[in-house]
């Protein structure tokens, strides 16, 4: 890797980190370059206005989803096994990261919901393209046998992804030591409900 990237990869980490636990809106110039021991000017170069380097650290975010979340999943068999893969490796990357903060989707979420603009475009369609492989995973389930062929797949990945959120809203907000365990309760009755 070349040493502007090692760089650039360097200054996403801890955008990252920060965009994790403070938001994208706490994303500065100045702080960043004094994370990572470069000039404001150096920084600058990298990505030429805080927008870009808004865009630049989700997309730095969904790559290392898709690593820990989606890739590892792929290796599960099509359908119920899959979603099970899915769903235990999205608890892995949302509750057990070195990262601080929560989910820096639903830190950026809560920030550019109603917020138009380039950010928010991305943001967005980062999220249909995760709700978009749920859904497509529900559909293997069925193909598969293992889900109902009445199952409707977008439902089942909408119900999948509010229990997501709510372990996440019961988890980190709420400080409940047992939103994981009741979490795990819930995605069961949705799968024996698809089945």
């Amino acid at each position: 890797m070349a040493k502007g990237q090692q760089t650039k990869n360097t200054i996403l980490d801890a955008a990252f980190d920060v965009a994790s636990a403070e938001g994208l809106e706490a994303l500065s110039i100045g702080v960043l370059a004094d994370q990572v021991g470069l000039s404001k000017s150096g920084l600058f170069a990298h990505f030429r206005s805080k927008e870009a380097l808004q865009i630049q650290v989700l997309e730095f975010a969904r790559d290392d989803f898709i690593r820990v979340v989606v890739e590892p999943a792929l290796l599960a068999a099509r359908g119920e096994p899959r979603i099970r893969a899915l769903f235990e490796n999205w608890m892995v990357w949302g509750h057990h990261s070195k990262r601080p903060g929560g989910c820096v989707f639903l830190q950026a979420a809560a920030e550019y919901d109603d917020r138009p603009g380039a950010v928010r475009e991305c943001l967005v369609a980062m999220q249909r393209d995760w709700t978009g492989a749920l859904a497509r995973a529900a559909g293997l389930a069925i193909a598969e046998g293992h889900f109902r062929p009445d199952v409707a797949s977008r439902q089942f990945s909408f119900d999948l992804y509010a229990v997501m959120m709510s372990c996440h809203f019961h988890s980190r907000l709420l400080g409940e030591d047992d939103a994981e365990e009741r979490a795990r309760v819930a995605f069961e009755r949705l799968l024996s409900y698809a089945r």
